[in-house]
């Protein structure tokens, strides 16, 4: 210790500064090698690195300023940090604020865009109920056709039935093959009608289907973002969720979302008129059906009509000739009978002439003359001759005429007989049965 002439010391670290920062001061310490010393050997240590007053001094001077510095620091970050966590709260309560803005904002779109969607779907609900409604008057006219076609056939069998030659091919027939073809037709056309609105009715519901998945969208989002806006700082179902903080890949954009909506609309209102257009298309179609129907059956039931005066006015006619005809008969066989008696009267003044000629044939010699009186009864003889051969020639004759007057008969109580079964067949079966022909409401589907 004695050989030390200095020491290397460090000078205490100030509070609040560090010691390694503080810089090396060297000391000088004076040797007590001196007689007059008291302390000796055993105080040498007590003696080394002590400060001086000074840097005493300086030393709290420098710690005073020191916290002055720090104090004045920390009250302006105080300050700065009170007007940065003003600001940040003001900044927060404006972005919340705007933030339940934009989501009353966007609310009030999805609500728009909900009603829309609300309104088509039950406006298509409606539009299929009423397609519907005339699908089953559709269903109904068709079923009412079976009538009339039932009725023109069997029509048309019964006529088969007519006896030549009244079994012609007459305007009742040719009207009734037109209703056969016409109702055949109808059949046809409300068949496709009916296929047609099954289809829309079906495109009806697919789309009411995609605008209520569409809706069934919107009022959950409604929901959510009616429950985000109501959320507060004082909310206790709030917590953090770091991953939310992201845009999703699959997610739309405003536009792409209010076309998709708009689209919906516009397809589904497209379906709505096509509905109508084919409702009013059906209610046509039914009307003009029915009137059609209705016209045929009046010229039908027309050309029927005609046809049973006609056949009654032939079978009056016939039945006139015929009452002529038997009179007739009975006049030619009452002729007949006269003309037989004629001719059997005749018989005797043929026997006294031809008895005379032979009794006179047996005059003797020059007596047997051609005298006027043998001229006279060969006259008679020839006469009477000519007058039976003439006489029989035209019994002959009005024989025949009675039998064509018979055949004429038998021929008019025959078609007279034709004449009945026609007018039966035209009047008692197929007007008779024509009386169930189907009203107008029933054939446009109403009942």
């Amino acid at each position: 210790m004695a050989e030390a002439a200095a020491l290397l010391t460090k000078e205490p670290a100030p509070q609040g500064v560090p010691a390694s920062e503080l810089p090396m001061k060297v000391y000088e310490v004076p040797l007590n090698t001196g007689p007059d010393s008291s302390s000796g050997l055993a105080t040498a240590g007590f003696r080394t690195a002590k400060y001086l007053i000074p840097e005493w001094h300086q030393s709290n001077s420098d710690l005073y300023l020191k916290a002055s510095v720090c104090c004045e620091q920390a009250e302006r970050g105080r300050a700065e940090a009170k007007e940065l966590a003003q600001c940040a709260a003001a900044s927060a309560q404006r972005a919340q604020q705007h933030s339940v803005a934009t989501l009353g904002r966007r609310l009030q779109d999805v609500h728009f865009w909900k009603t829309e969607l609300q309104k088509e779907i039950e406006d298509l609900d409606a539009e299929t109920g009423l397609l519907a409604a005339q699908q089953l008057r559709l269903e109904r006219a068709l079923d009412a056709t079976e009538v009339p076609y039932t009725i023109a056939t069997d029509n048309l069998q019964c006529r088969e039935r007519r006896q030549p030659p009244d079994l012609v091919s007459d305007e009742v027939e040719r009207e009734l093959l037109k209703e056969t073809e016409l109702i055949r037709n109808i059949q046809e056309l409300l068949k496709r009608t009916l296929m047609q609105a099954g289809n829309q009715m079906r495109l009806n519901r697919d789309h009411k289907e995609v605008c209520e998945m569409d809706w069934s969208d919107k009022v959950e989002t409604y929901n959510i973002d009616d429950q985000c806006g109501r959320y507060s700082n004082q909310s206790t179902n709030i917590q953090f969720h770091p991953s939310s903080v992201k845009f999703e890949e699959s997610a739309s954009t405003p536009e792409t979302w209010a076309k998709f909506s708009h689209d919906n609309i516009y397809r589904a209102e497209r379906k709505k008129l096509a509905s109508i257009s084919l409702r009013a298309l059906i209610d046509n179609i039914l009307h003009d059906v029915s009137e059609d129907l209705r016209m045929q059956c009046a010229a039908v039931n027309e050309a029927f009509a005609k046809r049973c005066e006609e056949l009654d006015d032939t079978k009056h006619k016939l039945e006139y000739h015929l009452k002529n005809i038997l009179k007739e008969i009975g006049d030619q066989e009452a002729n007949i009978a006269a003309l037989k008696q004629a001719i059997k009267d005749k018989e005797a003044p043929m026997k006294v002439a031809q008895t005379r000629l032979y009794g006179r044939s047996f005059r003797p010699n020059v007596e047997l003359c051609r005298d006027e009186a043998q001229f006279r009864l060969i006259s008679e003889t020839e006469e009477l001759t000519e007058s039976i051969e003439s006489l029989k020639k035209k019994l002959l004759e009005s024989e025949q005429f009675l039998r064509n007057l018979e055949d004429t008969r038998m021929n008019l109580e025959k078609e007279i007989a034709v004449k009945t079964n026609s007018i039966f067949i035209d009047r008692q079966k197929c007007m008779a049965h024509r009386t169930r022909y189907p009203t107008v409401l029933k054939l446009s589907g109403y009942q």
